[in-house]
């Protein structure tokens, strides 16, 4: 039963519920400012600014226009044409070169000939020789550069070898000759040579602290790393692998009379002989299955048969072969290659990388990229000091594959290029390239690379101006 009397509501303090709410604010913004921050911009800029400089490239990018989109064209070009000629017969013959020289050579044997302490007439000769020998491009001998240091070179003779390979080059300093002059044919002969020692010995002086420190840890071989197969069958398992190299790339000479035209008419017969050879190497001494290695022989042959006009087919299917076959075998021809794609892993990304920048800057002969071909040619006129260094400079990244310097350098020198800047030409840009800048940089740091790429330029311009003067 109810009165009729209600009860009072409870009252509640005027100031309780918005002093609530200011507490729950206050407390929120006090644990706010004790937060760390969950962006640490000190340490995230460097993403930052990348990610704005790329996009920035992409947003400007000058698509429609007529010279970059033919710079675009011409940089896919080169690097279609490189994959196509160079790739399969240039840096997979190398790329096993290398590993074969980090598993099958003796480490006793590099420091004994060419290690920091080896006596020095010996190791720059050695490594002089061996670069004339095998006359390859300036990407082609970044492998075999990259096994010897690896295995223990000094790196005086280690860029000694690294610039007499591509630089003294006896076909291409004969073929200077007839086409460029006899004068300019010799000059470039002698100036290689005196390079390829001179900048050996600078590099091991300028680095001579840390050749010192290099020398002192590698472990001294003992008496039991220099057993093992006899010496003989090292060099014909070598001279094999060195053969295949050099006569698949054998550049024509521009006639097919005497000597020299010859032996590039027979230039497949002549690497089937130095793969036979390689492939008996393999049986004999290596260990390697000879139903394998013989049956990697008859499909290459039965290729040959087919396809006359088509070298390259039976080549790769040799490739392919050795590879599948190498790598599935146990013991020292696994090992074998397990080192020779290391070697690729390593070098291939880079090589690409730098072939498609050096195609959109500079294009292919004959065809302009980014840079117009008349800029180049009004900048070589003359026997100036400018002159000389922009084609040092130029020369360094541009990219040369084996001979091509002989006809681009003729078109240059028609269109008004000195005689010193063109001798300047050729002892840097057969020797360097923005490709093999990026592999090297990846061998032995930036400073030596820096260094490198300085005397390379250096004694190029000086040698350059100094032969212009006297012509």
């Amino acid at each position: 039963m109810t009165t009729g009397v209600q009860e009072a509501p409870r009252a509640v303090p005027p100031s309780a519920e918005p002093r609530a709410e200011q507490g729950a604010a206050t407390r929120w913004w006090r644990a706010r400012r004790s937060m760390q921050p969950v962006t640490d911009w000190t340490t995230e800029w460097k993403p930052l600014v990348w990610i704005v400089a790329v996009f920035s490239a992409f947003y400007f990018l000058p698509v429609g226009n007529a010279r970059f989109d033919g710079a675009v064209v011409e940089a896919l070009a080169l690097t279609r044409w490189y994959a196509q000629e160079h790739v399969l017969l240039c840096l997979v013959p190398a790329f096993f070169i290398a590993g074969a020289i980090s598993v099958f050579v003796r480490q006793a044997s590099v420091l004994k000939y060419l290690g920091p302490r080896a006596p020095k007439p010996v190791a720059y000769g050695v490594a002089s020789i061996s670069g004339t020998i095998l006359a390859v491009c300036s990407c082609t001998v970044l492998p075999l550069f990259g096994g010897i240091y690896a295995n223990g070179a000094g790196l005086g003779p280690a860029t000694a070898f690294l610039y007499s390979g591509p630089a003294i080059n006896a076909l291409a300093i004969i073929l200077t000759a007839r086409i460029l002059g006899v004068e300019l044919g010799l000059a470039r002969g002698i100036a290689a040579i005196v390079f390829a020692l001179v900048i050996g010995l600078l590099m091991h002086v300028i680095f001579r602290r840390d050749e010192a420190q290099r020398s002192n840890s590698w472990i001294a071989p003992s008496d039991a790393d220099e057993t093992g197969r006899p010496l003989w069958q090292t060099a014909v398992f070598f001279g094999a692998m060195v053969g295949v190299l050099v006569f698949a790339n054998w550049g024509s000479a521009g006639s097919a009379d005497g000597f020299w035209g010859v032996v590039h008419t027979l230039k497949w017969q002549i690497t089937a002989g130095f793969a036979l050879l390689l492939a008996f190497a393999l049986v004999r001494w290596i260990r390697m299955s000879v139903v394998e290695i013989g049956v990697i022989v008859a499909v290459t042959a039965l290729l040959a048969l087919l396809f006359p006009a088509q070298p390259l087919v039976p080549f790769a299917a040799a490739t392919v072969g050795l590879s599948l076959a190498a790598s599935t075998s146990d013991g020292e021809a696994g090992d074998w290659f397990a080192a020779s794609w290391g070697f690729a892993k390593q070098i291939f990304p880079l090589l690409l990388l730098g072939i498609l920048a050096a195609g959109l800057l500079l294009g292919r002969p004959g065809h302009e990229g980014l840079i117009p071909a008349d800029w180049v040619a009004r900048s070589v006129g003359g026997n100036s000091l400018g002159a000389n260094l922009f084609a040092a400079v130029a020369g360094a990244f541009m990219y040369f594959a084996t001979l091509t310097e002989v006809p681009i350098l003729q078109g240059l020198m028609g269109s008004g290029m000195g005689d010193g800047p063109a001798l300047t030409l050729l002892l840097a840009g057969p020797a360097l390239s923005l490709p093999s800048i990026l592999v090297i940089r990846s061998m032995i740091g930036i400073s030596k690379t820096l260094v490198f790429l300085m005397l390379v330029v250096v004694m190029s311009t000086a040698t350059g101006m100094l032969y212009g003067a006297i012509m």
